[in-house]
């Protein structure tokens, strides 16, 4: 009796074991970052700290910007409402394990897709929102051109990101020589450039736009016409949550073939009465590939209708009706002598 009493006490534990270590397991491999946005009501999105035409608050608050507007228009198709969209300021060290601890839903920070950040942190870049490249910024004073011109520089860098390992690669392949600043925080890297600790500063270009807007003379400042490296920015999200991924990829496509397709936040409703058979899908009165991702069938019209085609966004935050102006450049269309591309709905 007291042997079958033993047993049966070792199968239950075994038993238990087992149980809880399928617990674990399931939740670790089905997050369910959707079904937990709209049991909170909001999306919860990392951005940087205050880089001015991507994401920066004002006085009150109020956050604006490129990577901003993303996350609204994935407020916008979950809830109809792009202010369910929840900011969460974040430095470039800490931004991906902050992901992994379920702090955010999802990035929205010019962070660049690499292989290594996907494999080592377990995450997943959706899709490329801003083809970008590392370049310099100098003073007019200097007087240099291009890149191959800044041997023997005094170059400020922020740690943790690639421009760091971008600029090592870039001055020992052409046999220049430089000294390395860096600084953990991007504020004492601007103050430093500014201040003149260092005669160059590096950075993503579309940063460097930004950045320049906050130096004490604006105009004293030049930005070099090459790149050195590929940025592509990108939303991050957790891997094993495929549905979640699939909505944040879905929200940028759609912009991109809104604007492909000449459907705005103004015509939008023009487009609802449409019979060409691109916006029909796009709209959601052919097919229902809103309610395949989860949403509803208007997925894509709450998107552009609450923040527009990914036109809008580009122009009105870092475009000519900004006071970054950068060109569209790469990041045109591929049908107007760009390379973003979005697959299409269908």
């Amino acid at each position: 009796m007291m042997r079958t009493f033993r047993g049966g006490l070792l199968i239950g534990l075994a038993v238990a074991v087992l149980v809880a270590a399928f617990a674990i397991t399931y939740e670790f491999y089905d997050t369910r970052t959707l079904k937990r946005t709209v049991r909170r009501g909001e999306v919860l999105c990392g951005v940087n700290k205050g880089l001015p035409g991507f994401s920066i608050p004002d006085d009150k608050g109020n956050w604006t910007g490129f990577d901003v507007d993303f996350c609204r228009a994935v407020a916008a198709a979950i809830f109809d409402d792009p202010s369910k969209a929840r900011f969460v300021p974040l430095d470039a060290s800490e931004r991906f394990k902050e992901l992994q601890s379920r702090k955010v839903d999802i990035l929205s920070r010019n962070s660049t897709w690499s292989m290594s950040r996907e494999l080592d942190y377990d995450l997943y870049f959706p899709a490329v929102a801003y083809y970008d490249g590392e370049g310099f910024m100098v003073p007019r004073s200097r007087n240099k051109e291009t890149s191959l011109d800044l041997a023997d520089s005094k170059v400020c860098v922020q740690s943790g990101t690639t421009t760091l390992l971008n600029l090592a690669d870039y001055f020992r392949a052409n046999n220049m020589k430089y000294e390395l600043v860096k600084f953990d925080k991007l504020e004492d890297v601007v103050k430093a450039y500014d201040t003149g600790k260092c005669d160059t500063l590096t950075a993503d270009v579309s940063q460097l736009y930004a950045l320049r807007l906050n130096m004490s003379k604006p105009g004293d400042h030049m930005i070099l016409p090459d790149m050195i490296s590929k940025e592509p920015l990108a939303p991050v999200v957790r891997q094993r949550d495929d549905d979640w991924m699939m909505i944040v990829k879905w929200t940028l496509y759609a912009m991109i073939n809104a604007e492909e397709l000449g459907v705005t936040s103004e015509n939008i409703d023009d487009a609802l009465k449409s019979k060409k058979p691109e916006v029909m899908r796009l709209v959601g009165t052919e097919g229902n590939y809103g309610e395949q991702l989860g949403l509803t069938k208007d997925w894509a019209v709450r998107i552009i209708r609450r923040v527009g085609n990914y036109g809008e966004m580009y122009e009105r935050n870092i475009g000519d009706k900004s006071q970054l102006k950068i060109p569209r450049g790469m990041n045109q269309l591929w049908n107007a002598g760009g390379v973003q591309y979005a697959p299409p709905v269908r």
